[in-house]
């Protein structure tokens, strides 16, 4: 039987993990998120257009970085329908004294440049639109901190239709990606206590032309949404982050091909590929560039399709660790052990069957990994646990009974400790006393010749020969009194016969002592004589004793009766067995001897007692 401490040891230490997410743990929940993240099939993006700075710009154009009248130049070739967003840092007046040429640019351009967060406290540039916040949180609590912001020139921000934060690097302190995969972004920012827009988002401000960011922050859930002007709000995690989808595919061009391109309505997004001037960043889908991961971003906020992880499905995931660790331990317990393994394995599949159905038909991401970690650990240490007290238990009967059964019964017994009802149970059984008659003589030839071992050695050998004896006719030796055995037959293992295995017993004993009294003739010692008492009746058997101490043993009238039917075989000469009624009764085929009807010591009516 399991203890119901282990099972809430079992419940805290796995919410505790949940609670703790150790980096092990996390990175292991959060490469299945990934693999379901590759499981989803590409789609081809045809509005969103990677701008490659590579190494064929750099040989048309030279050193890195490039003079502004070069992107000037683009801007004013490229169609005017096209949207222009920068990842790319332009924190400096450019060296050539093109900045002025490149803001006309920008002013005549649908255009939004980054920024990036630093670790150095700076003056933030402010929003160009308003930003309002709604509900009873406080928006500084659960939006991602930082000292300052590394922004483009004011002159250049002044021309540009919008600035955005770009935070969706690894390098970037503070941020989410514990394990420097980008699975997430946040939307919007704080520094110096200003609310700041994502580059994904101002992007998509700017393509609606709104006027204002509307956030939303309640005290239990943090950041529910954040959301332009009138347009759809798009729902974040409690940090105002959003799972970024990656299964796009967009189509790109380099920087150095851009002016002589016929591109429209297309949103240009610029960054850096050539190498050594920016390193590929991991993600869900593998390595990719930066502007890739931002261009992932503004398909994700713009089309409104994005992975659901909602601040609820925290209770639902601990209620079903609950539901599972219940499942396991029960079938564990209450099933035999090939039915408890099939019924773990399949409320695995379940689980995993049921997150891939989530994800496949709702983009729903429900952490299933610590319940499948608990079914596979609870199921273990349950299988563990009802193993090891099986193994003791098998330990315990070997060692109780090894020497008083016989091996076979013994492994019987092991296989199906069932048969052994512990405890104390009624029954019918046999009983049989047996001692040596006349032992005085025999140790006093002993005595005289000077050999206590010799007479030791004697005795063990007749006590030897008749235990293997009862042992190899299914009899139980209760108990060794001197040179007296008591057995029983029909317990801890069911014998009907057993009232005939115990007279067949006795036969086998008388036998087995004349031919050691053939033995002692040479050696000039009296023979032995031995008395057999033998009775069935009902009675308790089971272990008895106290905690500290017990035995296997039985109490009953018919225990004393044989005992008492063993003393009275000295009464009788030539008589060395005597059994009671109730065993005559019960050996049908056999042929007994009525020798008298006496009265023993604790009966009040005379019995009948016989031989054969």
């Amino acid at each position: 039987m399991y203890s119901w401490k282990t099972v809430a040891v079992s419940v805290l230490i796995l919410l505790g993990l949940k609670i703790w997410s150790p980096y092990i743990v996390d990175n292991i929940k959060w490469s299945y998120f990934d693999y379901l993240h590759q499981s989803k099939e590409k789609e081809h993006v045809e509005d969103i257009l990677l701008v490659n700075i590579d190494e064929k710009s750099i040989e048309k154009y030279g050193q890195y970085p490039f003079p502004r009248d070069v992107y000037a130049d683009t801007l004013w070739e490229t169609h005017h329908s096209n949207t222009h967003v920068f990842n790319i840092l332009f924190s400096e007046e450019d060296r050539f004294g093109q900045d002025e040429y490149f803001a006309n640019g920008l002013q005549n351009r649908l255009t939004v440049l980054s920024s990036a967060p630093t670790t150095q406290t700076g003056e933030g540039n402010a929003p160009y639109v308003n930003t309002s916040v709604f509900g009873d949180g406080a928006i500084r609590e659960h939006v991602w901190q930082f000292d300052g912001l590394v922004s483009p020139t004011q002159f250049l921000q002044d021309s540009a239709y919008g600035m955005g934060v770009t935070v969706a690097t690894p390098s970037v302190p503070n941020t989410p990606n514990f394990d420097q995969t980008i699975r997430s972004a946040p939307v919007i920012v704080m520094a110096n206590d200003v609310i700041y827009p994502s580059l994904a988002l101002e992007t998509l401000r700017a393509l609606g032309d709104h006027r204002n960011y509307q956030t939303r922050v309640t005290q239990d859930a943090g950041i529910e949404w954040v959301r332009m002007g009138r347009s759809k709000p798009i729902e974040t995690t409690s940090t105002a982050d959003v799972m970024i989808s990656y299964w796009n595919h967009f189509d790109s061009i380099s920087f150095a091909d851009l002016q002589e391109s016929d591109i429209s309505n297309k949103i240009l997004v610029y960054g850096l590929t050539a190498e050594g001037l920016s390193n590929p960043i991991s993600t869900p889908m593998g390595a990719m560039y930066p502007h890739e991961v931002q261009a992932n971003l503004i398909q994700t906020v713009s089309t409104g399709v994005q992975i659901q992880q909602s601040y609820y499905f925290e209770f639902l995931e601990v209620v079903l660790l609950l539901i599972v660790l219940l499942g396991i331990w029960v079938s564990v317990y209450k099933l035999p052990t090939t039915f408890s393994a099939i019924t773990s394995l399949g409320i695995v599949a379940v689980q995993v069957g049921g997150g891939f159905y989530l994800w496949s038909s709702s983009l729903v991401l429900f952490d299933i990994f610590y319940s499948s970690l608990a079914s596979i650990v609870v199921f273990g240490h349950a299988s563990f646990n009802k193993y090891y007290t099986t193994y003791q238990l098998k330990e315990q009967i070997k060692k109780q009974f090894k020497k008083y059964l016989s091996p076979e019964m013994v492994e019987e017994l092991q296989k199906d400790p069932s048969k052994l009802k512990l405890g104390g149970q009624r029954k019918e059984m046999t009983f049989m006393f047996m001692d040596i008659c006349g032992f005085t003589p025999i140790s006093e030839a002993y005595k005289n010749r000077d050999d206590p071992e010799g007479l030791v050695e004697l005795i063990n050998k007749f006590l030897d020969v008749q235990t293997k004896i009862i042992l190899n006719n299914k009899g139980t030796i209760d108990k060794y009194m001197g040179d007296c055995i008591m057995a029983f037959w029909n317990a801890p293992l069911d014998c009907e016969d057993h009232a005939d295995l115990a007279v067949k017993s006795a036969l086998e004993v008388l036998d087995a002592t004349e031919k050691l009294n053939e033995e002692l003739k040479p050696l000039n010692l009296p023979p032995i004589n031995v008395g057999i008492g033998i009775s069935s009746g009902e009675c308790i058997v089971g272990n008895m004793g106290s905690e500290l101490r017990f035995d296997y043993s039985v109490i009953g009238d018919a225990v004393n009766l044989g005992a008492r039917l063993e003393g009275q075989t000295r009464n009788y000469a030539g008589v060395d067995l005597l059994l009671s009624e109730r065993t005559y009764q019960l050996c049908p085929n056999r042929t007994f001897t009525e020798v008298d009807r006496i009265k023993v010591k604790g009966k009040e009516e005379q019995v009948t007692i016989f031989t054969c």
